[in-house]
């Protein structure tokens, strides 16, 4: 009896953790009973890019939808406006503030604070725009079937990419959206994240496979390295810039790969 309550209680309290993450990273309402507390937030860290391939899934579904109706550009911008509205532009806001912060920022104090700021400069404005159109080019030069794949891969496979900074880098700021997540992810946890993170890669070409996460591995240390030396760790700002790097990282070489 006492092992049938321990699992209805893992079970429940893991579906508590994945409302968290969904209610966290979308603008999905989720039930009353869900609440909030730090740890929970804490603990849903391991289902941030499982909420990833929840968005894909809904990019590539808008965008197969869009297809019988329209040209494929138009599409795939329809597409992206659906992830725009499904996530509230999150990781978008994140890209911002950090091209603000980290282009108009010259010490560490002026950098948190125009991070911090929630209006956008011209640095943020590029930032997005070169972004958002670069990931628009790239997902029309993919023939339809790749490009459904390469969405949920892109957006599963990005979020485990700026997680896995919570197991590298501390958290910088004594307060923030981002700091009931900032802990290290460990064992079961961490388990889980790859997994989710990294098999929407497997539906990939096997070359292309291959070739993302040892392309994603440098610009992962690297830009570790530009967070610690200008930060001294991360902020949620940095995360949502991460992920929007590789994701359009990702898209890039799935549009290179079909130039071979």
């Amino acid at each position: 009896m006492n092992t049938v309550r321990s699992g209805i209680h893992w079970l429940f309290s893991e579906l508590r953790y994945a409302l968290t993450a969904l209610a966290y990273f979308t603008r999905i309402p989720v039930p009353r009973w869900v609440g909030y507390e730090a740890h929970y937030l804490n603990a849903a860290a391991r289902y941030f890019p499982l909420i990833g391939l929840l968005v894909g899934a809904v990019a590539a579904g808008a965008y197969w939808l869009a297809l019988h109706l329209w040209t494929p550009p138009i599409a795939v911008l329809l597409s992206m406006a659906a992830t725009l509205l499904l996530t509230g532009a999150f990781h978008e806001d994140g890209l911002a503030d950090s091209m603000d912060a980290f282009g108009g920022g010259y010490t560490r104090e002026d950098t948190l604070r125009i991070m911090h700021d929630s209006r956008i400069g011209t640095f943020g404005t590029v930032a997005l725009l070169v972004v958002l159109a670069l990931k628009w080019q790239a997902l029309v030069a993919l023939p339809p079937p790749l490009a459904v794949v390469a969405m949920v891969a892109a957006h599963g496979t990005s979020r485990l990419f700026a997680i896995a900074y919570l197991r590298t880098l501390p958290y910088v700021r004594p307060e923030g959206k981002a700091k009931p997540v900032a802990s290290e992810l460990h064992g079961v946890a961490l388990a889980m994240a790859v997994v989710c993170g990294g098999a929407p890669l497997l539906g990939l070409p096997w070359p292309l496979a291959l070739a993302i996460p040892l392309a994603l591995l440098p610009l992962w240390f690297w830009l570790g390295r530009y967070f610690r030396r200008r930060l001294g760790g991360y902020t949620g700002d940095c995360l949502g810039m991460a992920q929007q790097l590789a994701e359009l990282a990702i898209l890039l070489m799935a549009a290179a790969w079909m130039s071979f």
